[in-house]
């Protein structure tokens, strides 16, 4: 069992950066793939960025490469979002997950998510 705690989330103006948190318990933590998904309102929850295990590869939704960076730190048992230059279409909810896969981006192969933290970006 793995338990994740996002934090970070606020309210910015556009442009602005914010560092999301994801601090997990429980489990070893780098057995399992990252990921941050988002759902804003009235849309599907989607993928933002995975990483893999080790933290040597990552991927990226189109929407936000060049401007999300993901990371993590085995030692300290946290995932982290860095979100830069934000767009008011990223206000939403940032959920992170965890998977036993190595690295993953499909929804369906996460197996442990957190309760999520609100990004809204204001004009």
């Amino acid at each position: 069992q793995v338990q994740l705690v996002e934090s970070g989330g606020g309210l910015v103006q556009a442009g602005a950066s914010l560092r999301l948190s994801c601090a997990a318990s429980g489990r070893a933590f780098n057995n399992y793939g990252m990921g941050w998904f988002r759902r804003a309102p009235g849309k599907e929850r989607e993928i933002v960025a995975a990483i893999s295990r080790s933290g040597g590869n990552t991927d990226y939704a189109d929407a936000v490469k060049g401007r999300f960076t993901i990371s993590r730190d085995n030692a300290k048992n946290t995932v982290y979002l860095q979100m830069n230059d934000l767009k008011l279409e990223d206000t939403a909810v940032y959920y992170c997950a965890a998977s036993k896969m190595i690295i993953a981006i499909h929804e369906s192969v996460y197996d442990y998510w957190g309760q999520g933290t609100q990004v809204t970006v204001s004009s």
